[in-house]
């Protein structure tokens, strides 16, 4: 009687314990789910680090002149012949008495050298000054910052000048996913900044950009 007691009671157990066993069945997956999906966006944010550029732009790296800048020609003695040109896309401008001159790719210093050098046999005194009177180079910020747009600058600029200059990265941006990208010999090479150290004030090496860089700001996961 006892033995039969004890087998009903077993058996008036089954029922619950299959639907707790039915509970943990179904939760268990969802919870996985939930851990698969937490991994795979961690995982899309820690990418693995660029390498660097090749023959990055130091703080003593001229800035060269680019298609679009705006140049002012003052002559010595021939003040009649004062003007403003901007350098077409071709990167030339067009002079008095030398036709046209390449201008684009050189620093301001040498393209003024270069001038007063060809005006020589055309004037007694060949000098002229040569200003740049709007242009410069100019940088894209994008991505996660307060304010992305074109950045000019007409003296060396860091990466981290550049992004503070945009607002800053926000709140969703990533200090230690930045993405550097230039033209290098017709393509586009790309690598990765982290400025976290800068940001909490440790000694790094500055990164300068150069005329037409994009720096991209991604989204931080964390």
């Amino acid at each position: 009687m006892t033995q039969n007691r004890r087998h009903v009671r077993n058996d008036r157990q089954l029922p619950g314990t299959d639907t707790a066993s039915r509970k943990r069945a179904l939760t268990l997956p969802s919870s996985l789910w939930a851990f698969l999906v937490f991994a795979a966006l961690m995982c899309g944010g820690c990418q693995t680090p660029l390498p660097p550029l090749p023959n990055p732009p130091g703080p003593k790296t001229a800035v060269r002149l680019s298609p679009g800048d705006a140049l002012k020609f003052s002559f010595a003695e021939e003040s009649d012949l004062d003007q403003t040109q901007e350098i077409r896309r071709d990167g030339k401008v067009s002079l008095p008495l030398l036709g046209e001159v390449t201008a684009a790719g050189k620093r301001i210093i040498d393209f003024q050298n270069e001038i007063v050098s060809r005006y020589e046999s055309h004037f007694d005194n060949s000098e002229v000054l040569v200003t740049l009177e709007s242009g410069g180079a100019s940088v894209i910020v994008s991505g996660f910052v307060n304010k992305p747009g074109k950045i000019d600058f007409d003296r060396p600029k860091t990466v981290f000048q550049a992004i503070m200059e945009a607002g800053g990265v926000s709140d969703y941006g990533s200090l230690s996913n930045i993405h550097l990208t230039r033209m290098i010999h017709g393509a586009q090479r790309t690598e990765t900044i982290n400025l976290r150290p800068t940001i909490h004030g440790y000694p790094t090496e500055p990164k300068y950009v150069q005329d037409g860089d994009v720096i991209y700001v991604s989204r931080s996961w964390f």
